[in-house]
């Protein structure tokens, strides 16, 4: 049943962000918290686009534009609804009934997937699995799984390979309770009947709530087909306190470093090495321990990222190497064969193939020439209190060892600064500037030092 994700059947996907609780300890709403450096509502999002979900719509809760923006970035389309009152997921759903009614060319949405923005490790392949079941008949497909304590999770029921019932444990029977096989809570409805179920939950329950596990009994009163997809525990793993986000954290960190090692990079110690969903890895490349991978990083065929190093919105050339102990910032981009040692950080520059700066330096808002080559202790002075100001390092420059360049200022080509200097005007190429006071000797100052000293010890 596993099928690709360009099925050809038009999709909508809800997802639903109201109605959170506050076991996270935070002021941050739930599904704004990260794992792999990337919001939760943006991993529910990413793998609902690729699973075919060309219709986006989002259900926050009262007054939640900040979840609303965070959706709108990912997917600019994406209808966005208030659940103003918290009546149950299927109430949820129908927050979004204007999407759900909506035709395109005179039809309705083929397929409707429900997901909760808390639940981010779930795969476009499972999503795609729901999407095959509805393209086979069914009405209604649940994702379920089999976890190794069923205690307090919904049943499914099942007769063959129809799903019967969704039995909740407090209404479960001793036999029902038995069941292994439980609810995953996403769920996927035909497009042409799903508001005719929805609608009929409302109405068969007396309490005035609606919960979408009752779409099963529903559709199959109805005279229509339920399935159960059986499928990982971590696809349905969902957050609800800080301790489950780092477990999650831990789960995507696994299956993203197995993903780099398959497609042949090399990790000296995967455990300790933390990338973002986003990380672009080429071929060849190897990292060493403690490297950690904020969003935006992409690191090209043959770069060697040494341990303990951390990489954020930066660009790594083919061959390059990097670290260890090396930070590169947002903006940090680094031509082919570039060595950026221990101890250096490069914040929004531009080094060209070939340069080095291999310790105890800062390059931000410059650009450092093919070839050229940064001392120890060399620092671009880009930040005057109010504006940042750009350095501009040509090929094969020589910059000496503890030398400060006080932006904006521009080194020619095959320029030499002397060690020590603080460089405050333009260097011509191939010219040689020093910034320093003359050296003064004094002979036998020293001596004379400490024997002035010593005398005065012996007269207190």
């Amino acid at each position: 049943m596993n099928r690709p994700t360009g099925l050809k059947r038009s999709c909508l996907a809800i997802v639903l962000a109201a109605g959170e609780g506050t076991r996270m300890c935070s002021s941050r709403p739930k599904v704004l918290h990260a794992i792999g450096g990337r919001t939760l509502i943006a991993h529910v999002l990413t793998a609902a686009v690729q699973a075919g979900g060309a219709g986006i719509a989002v259900v926050v809760g009262p007054g939640r534009e900040d979840v609303a923006a965070e959706a709108r970035k990912l997917a600019p389309q994406a209808q966005i609804f208030e659940q103003s009152e918290r009546l149950g997921t299927a109430h949820a759903v129908l927050s979004a009934r204007p999407a759900i009614a909506q035709k395109t060319d005179g039809k309705l949405a083929d397929d409707i997937l429900v997901m909760f923005a808390d639940t981010p490790l779930v795969r476009p392949e499972t999503l795609s699995q729901l999407r095959a079941a509805l393209a086979e008949g069914a009405a209604v497909a649940v994702l379920g799984f089999t976890p190794k304590d069923a205690a307090g999770y919904g049943r499914l029921v099942m007769n063959g390979n129809d799903l019967v019932a969704i039995r909740e444990e407090k209404d479960a029977t001793a036999d029902e309770r038995a069941i292994g096989f439980s609810k995953g809570g996403l769920m996927a409805l035909s497009g042409q009947q799903a508001l005719a179920i929805l609608d009929k939950i409302g109405n068969a329950n007396a309490k005035g709530e609606y919960y979408l596990t009752d779409a099963v009994a529903i559709s199959r009163e109805m005279g229509l087909k339920a399935v159960a997809i059986d499928t990982a525990e971590d696809d349905v793993r969902g957050i609800n306190t800080k301790a489950q986000l780092a477990e999650a954290e831990a789960v995507l960190q696994s299956r993203l470093r197995a993903q780099a090692m398959d497609a042949g990079v090399t990790l000296v110690a995967p455990e300790t090495v933390f990338l973002s969903s986003d990380t672009r890895l080429g071929k060849d490349v190897t990292i060493e321990p403690n490297v950690v991978f904020g969003p935006g990083v992409t690191v090209e065929d043959g770069a060697t990222i040494r341990a303990f190093s951390h990489l954020e919105g930066a660009h790594v050339g083919r061959g390059a190497r990097v670290g260890p102990f090396a930070r590169l910032r947002p903006g940090a981009r680094l031509g082919a064969d570039v060595h950026i040692g221990n101890f250096v950080e490069v914040k929004a520059s531009t080094i060209e193939a070939g340069a080095k700066a291999n310790h105890l330096a800062y390059i931000g808002d410059a650009r450092v020439g093919e070839g050229a080559n940064i001392g120890a202790g060399t620092i671009t002075c880009n930040y005057d209190g109010v504006d940042k100001h750009h350095t501009d390092i040509g090929k094969g420059a020589f910059i000496g060892t503890n030398s400060s360049l006080v932006a904006p200022v521009k080194i020619g080509d095959g320029a030499y600064i002397g060690s020590g200097s603080v460089v405050t005007e333009d260097v011509p190429a191939d010219a040689l500037a020093i910034e320093r006071s003359e050296q003064v000797i004094k002979e036998g100052w020293a001596a004379r030092f400490r024997a002035a000293k010593a005398a005065g010890k012996k007269k207190s």
